[in-house]
C-alpha cells in the first residue's frame, strides 16, 4: 500500500494496481460559500498538482473541502466516482458521467479487486450524516479505513482488524457550538476498537494556511505526541506516522487475521 498526503484530507491510495483519490483538494483556495471573509484556506503552491493516473474519486461528504468544486471541474468527467449521497449530487452537477452514491452498509467493488463499504461518517447539522469508507484489497485483505471528521461508528468492530486509519488526531471546536472536528477525543476509542498497524492523522496537516472569522475562533486541542503516548499506556503497538505532503508513503504491513 502506498499513500500520498496533499494536506487537509486529500490524499492518493495505491492499493495492489488501483489508484484512489480521496477527498481532493488539489488546486485554487478552499472558500466556503462564496465568503473568504469567513473561512478561508490556501495550501502552498507546491501542493498543486493533479495525480497522472485516478482509477476513481472516493468523496466523504458533499462539503466543499471534500468536494471541492475548482478541482473537481479541472479532473476527467470520465472518472467514476463513488460518492456519499449528497457529493454525488455535486458531481452530477458538475457532469461527471460514472457517479455511484453510497448509503450506509452498501458496496461498491473497483474492478474486482477493491471493496469499498461506506459506514456512517460525521453528521453535517441536525438531519444529515456524511460518509466513512472501509477500503478492502480483496485477494490480499488489506484495509484502510477513512473518516476525516472524527466520528468513528461501533459498526467498525465487525470488521477488526483494520490494516490502516486515516482519521482526526485532534479537536478543532467553535465557542458555543462544539467540535466540528473532534479526533482529540474519538482516535484513542478507534484504536482500541480495530486494531491498526497504522494510524494516519488527516484534516490540519499539509502546510494550509488558513485565515477568516472562523479561523480566529477555532481552537485545537491534542497532538500527535499526545496520541502516541495514549497508545503506549494502553499497550497498543499501532504506528502513528506523521506524513510528508505529496512525498508518496509506503506501508508495508503485516497480514491479519480477522
Amino acid at each position: 500500500m502506498h499513500l500520498t498526503y496533499f494536506g487537509a484530507n486529500s490524499w492518493l491510495l495505491e492499493l495492489g494496481q488501483k489508484h484512489i483519490l480521496i477527498d481532493p483538494w488539489l488546486v485554487d483556495s478552499l472558500i466556503f460559500g462564496n465568503m473568504p471573509w469567513l473561512f478561508k484556506g490556501d495550501k502552498p503552491p507546491a501542493l498543486d498538482a493533479l495525480p497522472d493516473q485516478i482509477d476513481l474519486i472516493l468523496l466523504s461528504q458533499g462539503l466543499d473541502d471534500h468536494a471541492h468544486k475548482p478541482t473537481l471541474e479541472k479532473l476527467d468527467k470520465t472518472i467514476p466516482v463513488v460518492g456519499s449521497e449528497n457529493a454525488a449530487t455535486v458531481v452530477k452537477e458538475l457532469g461527471y458521467t460514472q457517479v455511484t452514491p453510497l448509503a450506509f452498509g452498501q458496496t461498491f467493488t473497483l474492478a474486482d479487486q477493491i471493496e469499498i463499504r461506506a459506514l456512517p461518517g460525521a453528521p453535517i447539522g441536525p438531519f444529515l450524516q456524511e460518509n466513512a469508507y472501509l477500503v478492502k484489497q480483496l485477494e490480499s485483505g488489506t484495509s484502510l479505513y477513512y473518516e476525516p471528521h472524527g466520528y468513528p461508528s461501533e459498526q467498525l468492530k465487525e470488521y477488526a482488524p483494520i490494516d490502516v486509519v486515516i482519521s482526526p488526531v485532534v479537536t478543532l471546536e467553535l465557542p458555543v457550538l462544539g467540535p466540528i472536528i473532534q479526533g482529540h477525543r474519538t482516535a484513542l476509542q478507534l484504536a482500541q476498537w480495530v486494531q491498526p498497524q497504522v494510524f494516519l492523522p488527516t484534516a490540519a496537516g499539509g502546510g494550509v494556511q488558513y485565515e477568516g472569522m472562523l479561523d480566529f475562533l477555532l481552537n485545537q486541542v491534542g497532538s500527535l505526541e499526545e496520541l502516541r503516548s495514549q497508545l503506549a499506556q494502553h499497550n497498543l503497538s499501532t504506528q502513528v506516522i506523521d506524513p510528508q505532503p505529496k512525498e508518496a508513503l509506503e506501508l508495508n504491513l503485516t497480514p491479519q487475521m480477522a
